[in-house]
């Protein structure tokens, strides 16, 4: 049998697949689907320190391959998740990583982390530096300035010594300097990518089909930025990668691990096909088997260019 397990940090995965945050709720609403024991790890969606009501309607329309959203950050805040929605995600006996984001300060970042920190369930914190979707230096601004990423990151460093894992945005000029900065200041891991900016307008009535304007971008259209900016990370830095963007079944997943990642997180498929994450990590089974490999480290960063 060959190995599927992987590292973050400290933290050990039984296998390299998990659900990517915003597209698998609190995991229970995908019970009734799939046997989520058999994740290597679950990513929430995204928490803030107060409850948000998210962005106006119409927040998602389908786009060439692809979706447009602009939630924003909709969730019920810090701490009726700790009460309502952990109970159940820590009986599943899959890692837990919780997503974390600011509204207005991002000293917010450090206050999330440190009272997470005290939880014992959650195995890992996701950094979301990088939603499209909500306005102010507590964002956007963040994930495109290396210096903001390194001042936020080392921040939340003192806070927990909980394994942290910061999500890039690809709307920047180079993300090789801001996975550097990240790299710099303690983060664990990088996740990446998350949404490109983009926009889309209904001819008729002369209005976005978003209600926000601009939105963020997801699926397989956005794979080749991707999976291009998980290889040029991968020769830079030297902590891992979870790489993400328009994975949809097994082959598109092997294309990350090729171009370095260690792991692979799954997203807007998952609205199309709820079990797709375990066809993934089946399919990465056969794949090993079919190639004579010994387990997935074989595979990761041996793209042949």
């Amino acid at each position: 049998m060959a190995d599927l397990s992987v590292n973050i940090g400290r933290l050990k995965l039984k296998n390299p697949v998990m659900v990517a945050s915003g597209t698998f709720g609190y995991a229970a609403e995908f019970a009734d689907f799939i046997d989520l024991k058999k994740l290597g790890a679950i990513v929430t969606k995204t928490i803030t320190l107060t409850p948000r009501k998210g962005n106006p309607m119409p927040r998602t329309c389908e786009a060439p391959a692809g979706m447009l959203n602009s939630i924003g950050l909709e969730n019920p805040g810090l701490e009726v998740f700790i009460k309502d929605k952990l109970p159940y995600l820590n009986k599943l006996g899959v890692p837990l990583i919780i997503s974390i984001a600011s509204e207005k300060d991002i000293r917010e970042f450090a206050i999330l982390a440190k009272r997470l920190d005290k939880v014992r369930a959650i195995s890992a914190i996701e950094l979301n530096i990088s939603c499209p979707n909500i306005h102010g230096r507590s964002a956007k601004l963040v994930a495109q300035d290396p210096v903001a990423t390194y001042e936020v990151i080392k921040s939340v460093r003192k806070a927990t010594s909980k394994v942290l894992i910061t999500k890039l945005s690809p709307n920047v000029t180079d993300i090789i300097q801001i996975a550097l900065a990240a790299q710099s200041a303690g983060s664990d891991a990088v996740a990446l990518i998350n949404t490109l900016t983009g926009m889309s307008i209904d001819v008729a009535s002369c209005r976005p089909k978003i209600a926000a304007g601009i939105a963020g971008l997801s699926g397989p259209a956005i794979r080749p930025v991707a999976v291009r900016c998980c290889w040029e990370v991968y020769q830079k830095i030297k902590i891992p990668i979870i790489g993400m963007g328009g994975i949809i079944d097994t082959l598109s997943a092997l294309e990350f691990f090729l171009a370095g990642a260690t792991c692979v997180s799954v997203g807007t498929a998952n609205f199309i096909n709820p079990k797709v994450s375990i066809e993934i990590i089946e399919g990465i089974k056969k794949y090993l088997a079919g190639n004579k490999l010994s387990g997935i480290k074989e595979v990761i960063g041996s793209v042949k260019i």
